[in-house]
């Protein structure tokens, strides 16, 4: 288990950014965190502990990133990683789900054959806002008859609500702002 003093120093190391993309978003910057060896591992490690137990058979991660996130949990469980992607970056055939974003419609994407009916699927990435992008992808895991045992994020936004658009009681978040 991840301890209480582990999560406080990851929480340290992320970043504000002041007006990023636009004015009046304050970014959460986890470069800080992937750049020190020790807070990477503390991360992959808080993704790990909470996984294992629930004995996925895959990890899922959402473009971009939850990747980097996803695929070095995967690692560490011995399971495959699957990437789920914005429309069009993925080279064979795809299943897709659309989402609305704040001014129109997103689409993620994943290969048809990335998943198989029974696996066992942790869904991770980096920051939990309005949850639309997971929601999205959890319906692509379970479209395939795999099953979602687990939605993870480093980070949620509390006051964006986005849990609430996400199975119930497969959410998980380490750090909450």
């Amino acid at each position: 288990m991840t301890s209480s003093q582990d999560l406080q120093r990851l929480s340290a190391a992320i970043r504000d950014v002041q007006d990023f993309p636009k004015p009046g978003i304050i970014f959460k910057d986890i470069t800080p965190v992937l750049g020190d060896a020790t807070l990477f591992k503390l991360s992959i490690d808080a993704f790990v502990n909470a996984a294992r137990p629930l004995n996925p058979t895959k990890v899922v991660g959402i473009d971009a990133r939850g990747f980097v996130f996803g695929a070095a949990a995967a690692y560490e469980l011995g399971v495959g990683f699957v990437p789920i992607r914005k429309k069009g970056k993925l080279p064979y055939k795809c299943d897709s789900a659309a989402y609305s974003l704040e001014y129109g419609e997103a689409v993620v994407e994943m290969h048809i054959d990335a998943l198989q009916p029974g696996d066992r699927v942790v869904l991770i990435d980096d920051l939990l806002a309005t949850g639309g992008t997971a929601a999205a992808a959890a319906k692509l895991i379970e479209k395939v008859g795999a099953q979602l045992v687990e939605i993870q994020f480093l980070i949620e936004l509390e006051f964006l609500h986005g849990r609430k658009n996400l199975p119930e009681g497969r959410v998980r978040s380490f750090l909450q702002y």
